[in-house]
């Protein structure tokens, strides 16, 4: 399901009024943004600023309309869960990696890695990004979009292994993601073998 516009189909979490220059859309996903924006610049959840932010985000879409844009973004609820649980998982564990490697006295060389992905769209390079950059130790340092690839600072690089493994994480997270807001191509595109690895 998209969250926004697909060409010149509604959305299923919207409603439009009007038509031509006229026509408003009440777009749901929007409205709940800004109302979360709004709590969040008052500091306060409180029932007053809820309705207000509500108020707030319907008058915002109805007084400056915004064309109709597919971004490629879909809800997929089982694949949100599954990438949650991985980042929460993967958090804890690199946690604990980092913490001991912090208390163990010992060099640690880094090492940055390239590594290519397989959707080359921008809402999922960015995506995956955040999610890799999201997880202790696996600071995601530049993103090259013109070759779809993730620049990765990895710990303990010493190790091949963990060279390896980083790729791996990564590629990983960039399925779930995919699988969690990714169009029926991009989860095409995860389904296939990672691309060869480059240092």
């Amino acid at each position: 399901m998209s969250i926004l516009f697909r060409g010149n189909r509604r959305s299923p979490y919207s409603w439009a009024f009007g038509g031509g220059t006229s026509r408003r859309v009440l777009d749901l996903p929007l409205i709940a943004w800004l109302t979360v924006i709004w709590v969040l610049l008052w500091g306060t959840l409180s029932w007053a600023n809820l309705v207000n932010g509500i108020l707030v985000g319907v008058a915002v879409c109805l007084l400056f309309p915004l064309p109709a844009v597919d971004l490629g973004l879909r809800l997929r609820p089982l694949g949100i869960v599954r990438l949650v649980l991985f980042l929460l998982w993967d958090m804890a564990v690199s946690s604990i990696r980092v913490t001991r490697m912090i208390l163990t006295p010992g060099p640690y060389p880094a090492a940055v890695v390239a590594v290519p992905l397989r959707c080359r769209s921008d809402l999922m390079l960015t995506a995956t990004a955040l999610a890799v950059s999201a997880v202790p130790g696996g600071s995601v340092i530049e993103v090259r979009q013109a070759t779809a690839t993730l620049f990765v600072h990895v710990l303990d690089a010493d190790d091949p292994q963990q060279i390896d493994r980083a790729r791996r994480s990564v590629w990983h997270t960039e399925r779930l993601t995919a699988r969690a807001f990714g169009t029926a191509e991009d989860v095409r595109l995860v389904a296939a073998p990672p691309p060869e690895e480059e240092t």
